[in-house]
């Protein structure tokens, strides 16, 4: 880890700078559309735009990478995203938030592709993956210290967007004047859903579910939050601890992972998030409760995409995993899109506190398909498994086939030692 931290410093710096930016753009919205004026169900079509620009730009940014390279395609997106943090406080008017959060979401996919791209080509067979796992914390703590950043100038006022415009204009620094030659670009032709579904029905539907509970976790928490009432500091405390969960419960999840039927641990994981989604809608009024029940539903939600990603790669060929990554973003992507909406839709007709109902729904639903499969196809045994490798839910298509190919590398070594035991 170290050896990363050396060779990496500068550009995990400049990411830990975007996702500062990018964690307080998506609480702050929610927060100050509710000072506007604007509806629950006007601030879920506001935050689905981002992952509308999101899916777009992962599609699109490698085509731009290939056509212009990639430190002219990172400082041109990452001025767009510093313009368009300054123009939510100029303009505050719904239509145009959901045209800059399409914008913020094309971009910072772009963005992404290119950082990860950079990370890759620094890491070696030996370190990409803690190189992944430090990108992971990295994005992570962004998205936290964003929450308490939060508490340090009234979100009525223009403060907080300037200071997450010059946080993102500010990464620009050490990620280009640090990083090594831009690397040669490729990604891997996707596999169709259709393949992907035959090889792993549980992984795309599950896929599916969870982008629309991650795209409310991520958007609409802070909605939630001012619908109910809750001061800056609360929501704050809010948002962070979702991610706070998610950091911490991802490496003993992974460790699970590895050495059981992943299935069983996927049925677990989400039976838990439902239960705490149901005990946070029964006692959303006490604010500890809803903490330690928050505390859950992130460190169960953020970690089964990579469970997702490890159970859909014991049934790839070690070859065809790297194409898995692309039909699986694309589904996740679609999830992330109607989430918001959906939500959004729930807590307008139903009340704020549907919130919760919305994501129990999704991961009992995960949990039940979770137990259909175990009637339709035997699990593999354990020791025939591919490792776990950790990868965020808002992962470019770069990170996640740096994920794969952390995966291949292992079980590639792990079939060179048993046949060294087997030699013996």
């Amino acid at each position: 880890m170290t050896l990363v931290l050396k060779n990496s410093w500068a550009l995990l710096l400049g990411m830990f700078l975007l996702m500062l930016g990018n964690g307080v753009q998506g609480t702050l919205l929610g927060i100050r559309g509710a000072l506007e004026g604007f509806t629950p169900g006007s601030m879920s079509l506001i935050m689905s735009g981002y992952f509308v620009g999101f899916l777009g730009g992962s599609r699109m940014a490698p085509g731009m990478i290939r056509r212009v390279g990639h430190v002219r395609v990172f400082a041109a997106l990452a001025s767009m995203i510093s313009a368009a943090l300054i123009l939510y406080a100029a303009v505050p008017n719904e239509y145009v938030w959901f045209f800059l959060r399409v914008v913020v979401g094309f971009c910072f996919s772009g963005v992404y592709v290119v950082a990860e791209s950079w990370l890759n080509d620094s890491a070696t067979n030996e370190t990409r993956g803690q190189a992944l796992s430090a990108y992971l914390i990295v994005q992570m703590m962004g998205i936290v210290a964003a929450q308490w950043l939060l508490n340090f100038a009234d979100v009525a006022g223009f403060i907080l967007f300037i200071i997450i415009s010059v946080a993102v204009s500010v990464s620009f620094a050490p990620i280009l004047l640090s990083v090594s030659p831009a690397p040669v670009f490729h990604t891997t032709k996707p596999m169709t859903l259709k393949e992907l579904y035959h090889a792993s029905p549980l992984g795309v539907v599950g896929t599916f579910l969870l982008g629309g509970i991650f795209a409310a976790l991520f958007g609409m928490t802070a909605v939630y939050g001012t619908e109910k009432g809750m001061s800056v500091g609360e929501i704050s405390i809010f948002v962070g601890i979702i991610y706070v969960g998610g950091m911490l419960c991802q490496f003993p999840i992974g460790w699970l992972s590895d050495r059981m039927d992943r299935r069983l641990l996927i049925i677990g994981i989400t039976m838990i998030g439902t239960a705490a989604t149901l005990v946070a809608f029964a006692f959303a009024s006490n604010f500890t409760i809803l903490m330690v029940c928050s505390f859950v539903i992130g460190g169960t939600a953020n970690p089964l995409y990579s469970l997702l990603l490890a159970y859909t790669n014991d049934f790839l060929e070690l070859e065809d995993m790297a194409a898995a990554s692309g039909g699986l973003i694309f589904v996740n992507g679609i999830g992330a899109i109607a989430g918001p909406l959906m939500v959004g839709w729930m807590m307008s007709t139903f009340g704020s506190d549907s919130f919760f109902l919305y994501i129990g729904a999704l991961t009992m639903t995960m949990a039940l398909y979770a137990i259909y499969r175990t009637f339709q196809r035997a699990s593999p045994d354990v020791d025939d498994t591919n490792s776990y490798a950790p990868v965020f839910s808002t992962a470019s298509p770069v990170a996640f086939e740096v994920a794969q190919e952390v995966a291949i590398e292992m079980a590639l070594e792990g079939e060179e030692n048993n046949d060294s035991v087997n030699s013996l």
